[in-house]
């Protein structure tokens, strides 16, 4: 039946190029083009899905970026630098419980895509309000309102991986291979965040928040108009924990589960430090006359966008490493990376220690991706699909919350 109305469809068309005075050799080519063409729905479908998710993973990170990395500094320059430790730890602490409680609404109440949105318009809201309350010096208000954004925010790192891996499996993909190069888009987001934050003056602004707000609107909107991600609402015959979605923790169970979120705590505290210390101890150089008019030392945030490059290029590194050498010898890359990260960091300075500044930047795209964007993969693979959000939500409780 499919190729005879195939063979009606290309007659059909063959007439209609005669009657515009097309030859028959030309008819034929023509014809069989455009039908080859129309017998590809599935490739067009594909760039559409894969084009989708680097917008979506684009913006998610761009929110990050606006102020992640400059927030220390803004402290730093206000007379709050006792604070920043606090700032950043309210990360950690709501990373405790919100990826979970969000992971259990997703797998068994609302579609991944729709919570994904309306976490970002609460987050947004909010942290435009901690921009308000700094631009007013009203230092535990802003606080409040920027705690109940990272509250809302966090949970969307774990969602959005939840709704990629989702949307790829329906659309017939190989995560491990498909996922990376979108996921590309996410540092690319973060780096372009970065560096309108530090070449429009916001690094020592609260206006930071404003531009991570308005990315995070955009995102609101452009989450409903992802495609569906399916709740499992099947409940009967299962325990409250199950049902609330709770099993999640019993991957513990698993020795080789239980060891990589053990390191995932581990690891999660060396990038708390760079997050929270990495461009506010760059801008302290300014301090010293040596390093004071240096461009690493009065651009902390372009030098440090160098490990989102690296971090970029890394990414794409992950199947081959993943396939060649195994989970656990990528994760025992990391860890050396870290090391090596800290130290150069401890080494260098603005002036003629620049160059180790630098290596320190592009140890960091190993030190990161090799075992968060791996970590997420993992999770994803050694998990059941009702309970996939909820175990995305437990690595991120180990790495951005315990950790």
């Amino acid at each position: 039946m499919e190729k005879l109305s195939l063979f009606f469809l290309c007659e059909v068309k063959k007439r209609v190029f005669k009657g515009f005075g097309i030859g028959f050799a030309k008819q034929n080519k023509i014809a069989t083009f455009v039908i080859a063409i129309e017998l590809k729905p599935e490739k067009r479908q594909t760039m559409s899905i894969k084009l989708r998710l680097i917008i979506m993973n684009f913006l998610q990170f761009g929110v990050w970026g606006a102020y992640l990395t400059s927030m220390g500094s803004y402290l730093a320059t206000t007379n709050m630098a006792s604070y920043i430790g606090l700032f950043y730890a309210m990360q950690g602490v709501v990373s405790m419980f919100m990826p979970a409680i969000m992971g259990i609404i997703a797998d068994k109440l609302i579609p991944a895509q729709r919570l994904l949105g309306l976490c970002h318009g609460i987050a947004a809201l909010f942290i435009a309000g901690a921009g308000y309350c700094g631009q007013n010096d009203m230092l535990w208000p802003m606080f409040t309102l920027y705690s109940i954004s990272v509250a809302f925010y966090m949970p969307t790192l774990a969602l959005s991986n939840s709704v990629a891996y989702t949307v790829l499996e329906q659309g017939g993909y190989d995560t491990v291979k498909a996922f990376p190069p979108i996921r590309v888009f996410g540092t690319v987001g973060f780096i372009v965040a970065m560096l309108v934050c530090d070449f429009a003056g916001f690094q020592a602004s609260p206006v930071q928040f404003y531009q991570c707000a308005a990315i995070g609107i955009v995102l609101a909107i452009y989450a409903q108009m992802l495609p569906n991600c399916p709740v499992n609402r099947n409940q009967e015959e299962k325990s409250f924990v199950q049902r609330m979605g709770l099993d999640a923790f019993k991957l513990f169970k698993s020795k080789q589960m239980a060891l990589f979120f053990i390191f995932s705590m581990l690891l999660g505290v060396s990038l708390q430090i760079t997050n929270g210390f990495a461009n506010s101890f760059i801008t302290s150089f300014k301090n010293i006359p040596e390093f004071a008019n240096t461009f690493g030392a009065n651009h902390a945030n372009a030098l440090i966008s160098l490990s989102q490059v690296s971090e970029t290029l890394c990414i794409l590194l992950i199947p081959f490493f993943l396939k060649r050498f195994g989970i656990k010898r990528v994760m025992l890359i990391a860890m050396f990376a870290w090391v090596l990260r800290f130290g150069l960091f401890g080494l260098g300075n603005p002036g003629s220690g620049l160059w180790m500044f630098i290596l320190s930047m592009i140890v960091y795209g190993v030190a990161f991706d090799f075992f968060n964007i791996s970590g997420s993969l993992f999770v994803n693979e050694n998990t059941s699909g009702d309970m996939r959000s909820s175990a995305q939500g437990l690595f991120m409780i180990m790495t951005n919350g315990i950790g």
